[in-house]
Order: C-alpha cells, then sequence, then structure tokens
C-alpha cells in the first residue's frame, strides 16, 4: 500500500489506497472474515473522490475542460464534494444539483467548498423538470464552457473503480478475497470491482445491495423496469428510480434488499462494537451482509469485503440523531436510545 510519508504535492494527492479493517464483533457469529474497506479515509471522506478526480483529469486530457470552467454535477453530497473539492484545487467553478433527501450538513457542507447549490424535490419522476438529473442538465445548456459529470451515465464512474478500488482489495487481500459486498447507487463501484475482481478470479461474487423503493434488483433479476417498485425511502447514495448506464449488471451476482430502518439500526451498531463511524449507506452494506450470511452465502473459508462508501459525520441530522429516528418510528421497545448525555446545572 502506498505511504503518504513527508510532504503531498496538495490533497488530492491523498485519494485512494483507504485500508481494510477487520471486523471482529458485528460479524462475529457469521462463518468467515469479513473486512471493510473504510473509504472514508479519502481526503473528501467518501469513495466519489476516486470518480471525480478520475472524470475531471479525463476531460482535462481530452481538452475539453480549462481552468475557469464550470462542472455540473447531479448528486445525493458525496459527488458533489469530491466534485468542489476537485474543483477548488484545480480552480474551475463547481454547480452542484441536489436531492433534498441530502442531509442539510452535507448541503451545508458543499457550500463552504464554495458550491453553487441547486436543492430539488427528491421524490419526482426521474424525467420531471424539477428532478435533479433535469436540472443538472438544464444547466450545463445555460452554463457556457461547463462539463456536466453526469456520473449516472459516465463510463469513467466504473473506470475509476477498476483502476483503483478494485486493484487495491485484490492486492490488500493477496488474492484471498471470495465476495465483495458493495451498495448500488450510480453502480460505477459495483461495476468497476466487480469487472476487475472478476478478471482476476471469475469465482469471485459480487453481492449488490439494494433499497426498497428502487428499481435494481429487479432490473437485475428480470430485465424489467418496473415503475410500481418506485417509492420513497431515506437511505442516500443507494438505489435509483432509473437504470444507470454506468451499471453493468452482468457482473453482479445477486442483489439483496434492506429497509431504512435496519440499515440505520446497522450503521449505528458499527460505531458502538467497531468503532466505525459511517455513513447510512454503509450501515445498509453491514446489513445486506447480516443478510446474505444468514441465507448461506459465506462459509469459512470466506474472505468477504464490505465497501463502506463514506463517513458518519455527514448523518449527524439522520441517523445519528435519536430525534430523528424516534420521528422516523426507527425507535421500539427493544431499540430506545440510551441516555447517555446529563446536564448537569
Amino acid at each position: 500500500m502506498k505511504k503518504h510519508k513527508g510532504i503531498t504535492n496538495n490533497i488530492l494527492d491523498l485519494v485512494g489506497e483507504t485500508p481494510l479493517i477487520r471486523l471482529n464483533k458485528i460479524t462475529k457469529n457469521f462463518d468467515g472474515q469479513f473486512l471493510a474497506k473504510y473509504e472514508a479515509y479519502n481526503p473528501g471522506h467518501s469513495m466519489k473522490d476516486r470518480i471525480a478526480i478520475h472524470i475531471i483529469e479525463e476531460a482535462e486530457r481530452k481538452g475539453i475542460l480549462k481552468k475557469g470552467n464550470t462542472v455540473i454535477e447531479t448528486t445525493s453530497g458525496n459527488t458533489g464534494f469530491s466534485i468542489a473539492l476537485v474543483c477548488i484545487i484545480k480552480g474551475y467553478n463547481c454547480v452542484l444539483a441536489v436531492t433534498s433527501k441530502a442531509s442539510k450538513s452535507k448541503i451545508n457542507m458543499l457550500k463552504a467548498m464554495g458550491a453553487k447549490v441547486y436543492v430539488c424535490p427528491a421524490h419526482v419522476r426521474a424525467d420531471d423538470s424539477r428532478s435533479y438529473y433535469q436540472v443538472a442538465k438544464r444547466l450545463h445548456q445555460e452554463t457556457a464552457d461547463s462539463v456536466y459529470i453526469n456520473q449516472y451515465f459516465n463510463q469513467l464512474n466504473a473506470d475509476a473503480h477498476y483502476m483503483s478500488t478494485g486493484p487495491e482489495i485484490w492486492k490488500q487481500t493477496e488474492g484471498k478475497v471470495t465476495h465483495v459486498v458493495v451498495a448500488s447507487g450510480t453502480g460505477g463501484t459495483i461495476s468497476g470491482v466487480g469487472k476487475y475482481l472478476k478478471e482476476q478470479n471469475p469465482n469471485i461474487k459480487i453481492l449488490g445491495v439494494d433499497a426498497y423503493g428502487s428499481v435494481l434488483k429487479k432490473f437485475h433479476d428480470s430485465s424489467e423496469f418496473d415503475v410500481e417498485e418506485i417509492y420513497p425511502y431515506q437511505i442516500e447514495g443507494l438505489g435509483k428510480n432509473l437504470i444507470p448506464s454506468a451499471t453493468n449488471f452482468s457482473v453482479i451476482d445477486v442483489f439483496e434488499k434492506v429497509t431504512d430502518e435496519a440499515a440505520a439500526h446497522k450503521a449505528r451498531e458499527l460505531a458502538t462494537t467497531e468503532g466505525i463511524f459511517a455513513g447510512y449507506t454503509s450501515g445498509a452494506v453491514a446489513q445486506a451482509v447480516t443478510q446474505y450470511a444468514n441465507k448461506g452465502f459465506f462459509d469459512k473459508d470466506s474472505v468477504v469485503v464490505l465497501i463502506l462508501p463514506d463517513h458518519g459525520s455527514r448523518y449527524m441530522e439522520k441517523i445519528y440523531s435519536d430525534e430523528w429516528m424516534q420521528e422516523q418510528g426507527f425507535f421500539d421497545s427493544e431499540k430506545q436510545p440510551k441516555n447517555e448525555v446529563e446536564v448537569i446545572k
């Protein structure tokens, strides 16, 4: 693994080479060993740093992006932060269309990074003029000298993970990885990682994670886009109400859906058992591992890598807020929060 010693040229030199962390408690009742690929170690605190720098540098290489130009993107928050970070270093303007499902802290982070942010309603059809997809397209058409990243339909999204995340996992496990559990949103991570690892060993299983309210699992299983599958859900950056062309469904062996509630509790459990303070989608990945394990996917020889996409600090008003969890009905008699804050007067 690359060691960042001494002085780096800038913060972008720290993208990639994230650690694998052995899980010792949350998976103790499962067969096999479980390793978390902790993407919060990236300087932008998420795996999206990888695609931001790769796509922008490819645009530079092709001569379609020059200093002073504007980079536009749709994002649930993480990609936007990563793009804003790259734009700061490279001298571009940044305009982001964000779903209203993004937490306030995420939106504030984007603003703090100098991005112009448009907040769009989350629960509208993808072809609705108010959706963040359509707003980003319109802004691109209206803004001179702009580049639209379009991560959902950009093959460079998957290429970034084919060139970095996949090789890192192979090297870090010394080729012993047997399963990778990956959340699927744009599909770039699962597609790039899956393609690379299956080229090394076609027996490696790529286990997808989807949300209830998303169309991805059914499309993978039946090639049918079923609008009846679509309904509102809370997990950010997981699942979709359209089919992203960046997703290579052929490298995904199976999908497992998780609920908003189970994913939220599992994220909190990661923090209190392993000390890994991760985001909502990371909770979904850990919950999917539990469900896969209960269905007998793993044995004593399994080496399972969980890709944890981002850091928990972006969800302080959501899954790490007792008030928000209570509002969602996620606390029952067995899962009440402990009173761990005592005010001395």
